[in-house]
């Protein structure tokens, strides 16, 4: 079978595509003729050895797959061959089959398409856990969404309005904010893909004060963290949460009288754990997830596809902070 292979540390052009043995499944693992993976932040940081899990090489990236199971081993209860799922990996999406543990792989239905399916599971398993379980969203509360066009982004977006928020998003372009709005936020701000001026996070800060409305922003949603942290925190309401999901534009420093000023919260959102710490609280977010995608009220955007071979470009597109929506490679 073929896969994309890390052989080296390095970017997304040390990646080769390379003919390799069919996994067996252990007595626990579900094989998993891979149809679709999605292409996610860690994978180019898990290459470049970057990453606080190191694999050993040669291994494949890709840990957000969709597929047909092929085989199931001896003690697996769960599934049975020809079901669609979805499959939780740490890396080896990359490849036409892949062995799962049985309790990081999903059922859904058949009607499912593979590319949404693959491109769903990691963004809105985020946004929900991020907005329920730590952000304890209510109806009627504004939620303002920073990296509002992104794969975390608009399954935020789209999960807060499910939820009954009020939802303001914040991208760093016209075009994208369009994106955001036309999934479901009310009103948008357009930050500057630089933010370096005292003034310039000021006049942001303004912005984002006076599209949340006069008491702030309930919850702020923040996959961006960077500069545009500390504007977004001063925009929020008393007893408000921040909610720190990523650091696409790095890992902020924000002056801790903030949180007291404001008595809000910084709340870390770390879904990973989630999902391994509380098996049972992850599985019932998946349902809820699912049950909402059945009810029209999801909707993952999926802007472009690839091929196996281009993978590689796939990680290298999505490291250039110019994608909405997912990316997501297509095996067939």
């Amino acid at each position: 079978m073929k896969a994309i292979l890390s052989q080296v540390a390095g970017d997304p052009g040390t990646l080769v595509l390379a003919d390799v043995p069919e996994p067996e499944p252990g007595p626990n693992d579900v094989l998993v003729a891979v149809k679709a993976c999605g292409i996610n932040f860690p994978d180019g940081l898990l290459i470049r050895d970057k990453y606080q899990i190191r694999p050993p090489r040669p291994f494949a990236p890709g840990s957000e797959i969709s597929g047909i199971v092929a085989r199931v081993g001896a003690a697996v209860s769960r599934f049975r061959p020809g079901q669609h799922v979805i499959g939780r990996l740490g890396w080896g999406g990359l490849a036409e089959r892949v062995a799962v543990p049985e309790d990081r792989c999903i059922a859904i239905d058949a009607t499912m398409p593979f590319d949404q399916a693959a491109a769903f599971i990691f963004t809105y398993g985020t946004a929900h856990y991020a907005l329920v379980d730590r952000g304890h969203v209510a109806p009627g509360e504004t939620v303002l969404v920073l990296g509002a066009s992104g794969g975390v982004g608009i399954a935020a977006v789209q999960a807060a309005k499910a939820l009954g928020a009020r939802v303001i998003a914040a991208a760093s372009s016209t075009e994208r904010l369009a994106v955001a709005l036309a999934n479901g936020a009310e009103r948008g701000v357009v930050y500057p893909r630089t933010l370096t001026d005292k003034e310039a996070a000021r006049a942001l800060a303004a912005e984002f004060k006076d599209a949340c409305g006069a008491t702030g922003a309930d919850v702020v949603l923040d996959p961006v963290g960077g500069p545009y942290a500390e504007p977004a925190l001063r925009a929020i309401a008393r007893n408000g949460r921040h909610l720190v999901v990523g650091f696409t534009a790095g890992i902020p420093a924000i002056p801790l009288n903030l949180p007291l000023l404001k008595s809000c919260s910084v709340v870390g959102v770390d879904w990973g754990a989630f999902v391994r710490g509380d098996p049972a609280g992850a599985a019932a977010n998946a349902a809820a997830v699912l049950a909402l995608y059945g009810a029209g009220k999801l909707s993952p955007r999926v802007s472009e596809r690839f091929t196996l071979a281009e993978a590689p470009a796939a990680i290298a597109r999505l490291e250039s902070r110019a994608v909405t929506g997912k990316l997501v490679v297509m095996m067939d």
